[in-house]
Formats: C-alpha cells, structure tokens, sequence
C-alpha cells in the first residue's frame, strides 16, 4: 500500500504543471507515492508536455473539461477510490489533491504524512499556502459559509473587523496564520485526505463544477466524525487562480457553488428572513445569470 496518491487536475497551465511536476517529483523523505495527472481537455499541449517530459506520471487525458470534481474523482478512481465502502486493497494511506500552480519543497509530503500519522483523529489536513508575494493565501483555512458566516462577509463586516472571532471566520483572520488550527476546511490546493475519510463519506460531489466542492467534502468529513486541520509548518507557493482566472465561468461558478452548498447543507434549517437575505445577497453578488439557478427547485 502507497503513503500517499497525488491527483493534480490541469486545464490550460502547461508551464505552470510542468514546474509542479518537478518540485512533486523532488520529493524527499521515507515514504512511497504515486502521481496520477489528469489533464481536462486542455489546448495548450499540457497532456503531450506531461508524455514526453514525465513518463513516471500516470496521465488521463479527459476528452472533456467536466470540471474540479469530475477531473480529481477520475484521478481518485485511478488510485483505487471509488466511492463510500468502495474502496481498492492497495489504495493508498492518503489521498492528495494538488494544484499545477503550486510548488511544493522536498519534505512537504513526508512532513504532511508524518502529522497525519501521528494524529489518527485527523481525516483532513492542509499545509500554509502562500501567494507569489509572500502573503498568506487566506483560502487555505476556512469556516463553513453559512448562512450568518456569508452574512458577514457579504455585508463587509468580515472585512472591517478582520480580527473579531466572529466576524472573521470566513477566512479565519483573527488566527495566527503560523499557529497550528482546528478548521471547517483547507483548500483544494492542496488538501491531504484519510483513506478511511474517504471510505466513509464517498468522493467529490459532481454537482459542484469548480469551487465549493473541498468545503463539501470536509463538511461531510467532519459531520462523519473527523476533524480537519491547518498545518502551517509546512508551507507551499500558491500561483493563486493560474486556472480559473482565464475561464469565463470562474465567478459565475463561485456564486453557483455557495448556492449549491447553501440549499445542500443549511436551506432546511435556515429561517424564511434570513433565507430571503441568503438568496438576495447572492443574487446582488451573482447578477442575472445566477437567476435560473435561484429559482431551480432546491
């Protein structure tokens, strides 16, 4: 049985994966992996660069971009997850979802494994992920956006009182970014799961197409009975939306996925006034185009 199987979906970051590919493959420490590239129907070459450049990578080449979810699920089923109670023999201890546009240093894994490892409580655990100027990338630890949470950060208070336990939950800034935290979620980025989380709770939900899927998954872990950490002792560049900037549906996408959270995990407990203050805010955030999936049945 592997430590750790490594999915990294690409679309459309050729270079970007490339570099990634290097740092994953400088990998050092006393563990065993495997890195299963799945490319989403790319146009610039990154399945043929991936070929040519790194035969040791399993590679699915998608013939279509079915997004986040679709794309990483591919790679999970190649590493012998395939879905609650399904899972391979030699599946690996971990499974990693992994970004092209992060860089991992040598004993980024191997520290990961060991944390996880010495904490069996731990179904999800994520490094400190860091931005091209040195900054904090504040996706990397996160509260669950409900109802009052989205409240706060739609109306600004999030980011007028960033330091208040409450206000700042979105993104956790009232916390010290280099202490160790108990978290909602880690960002898919890079976001390091328990086999048996897995085989609890199943795979990535399809419904999603890109964002709003890892804070599902982590949901579903946690309310299965695990916890989820932040580990900043290790720390990863993050090229943050190298991807999602250049498609068109990136923020249509974002303000679909909180929809599609909300009505999932909090529409039946959520009063009618905060409800209507739910589906305002992300109309006002989401315009017009978000309308026909507002007024889908839920």
């Amino acid at each position: 049985m592997l430590d750790a199987g490594i999915v990294i979906l690409n679309w459309n970051t050729c270079d970007l994966l490339q570099r990634c590919l290097e740092t994953v493959l400088a990998s050092e420490g006393d563990f065993t992996y495997k890195v299963v590239v799945v490319d989403n129907a790319s146009s610039d070459g990154s399945a043929e660069m991936v070929r040519q450049h790194f035969p040791q990578v399993e590679l699915i080449a998608s013939e279509v971009n079915g997004g986040y979810p679709y794309g990483n699920n591919l790679g999970l089923k190649a590493l012998g997850f395939h879905g609650a109670g399904q899972i391979d023999a030699d599946a690996p201890r971990y499974a990693v979802l992994l970004n092209p546009d992060t860089e991992v240093p040598p004993d980024a894994f191997f520290r990961m494994i060991e944390y996880m490892d010495a904490r069996p409580e731990i179904g999800v655990a994520g490094p400190k992920l860091v931005l091209e100027d040195g900054s904090l990338d504040l996706a990397c630890r996160r509260a669950f956006p409900t109802p009052l949470v989205s409240l706060y950060r739609f109306s600004g208070l999030s980011k007028l009182f960033p330091h208040h336990p409450q206000f700042g939950r979105y993104n956790m800034t009232f916390a010290d970014p280099d202490r160790e935290l108990e978290v909602d979620s880690v960002v898919g980025a890079y976001m390091q799961v328990r086999r048996e989380a897995i085989d609890a709770v199943g795979l990535l939900d399809e419904t999603f197409f890109m964002y709003g899927e890892d804070l599902d998954w982590a949901y579903r872990i946690k309310t299965a009975g695990w916890k989820v950490f932040y580990y900043p002792s290790v720390v990863i560049r993050h090229i943050k939306r190298a991807a999602s900037r250049k498609s068109q549906k990136a923020q249509f996408e974002f303000n679909r996925a909180m929809l599609i959270f909300y009505r999932k995990h909090y529409r039946t407990t959520t009063p009618l006034w905060l409800h209507t203050l739910v589906l305002t805010g992300l109309l006002l955030k989401g315009g017009t185009q978000l309308l026909p999936e507002i007024r889908k049945p839920a």
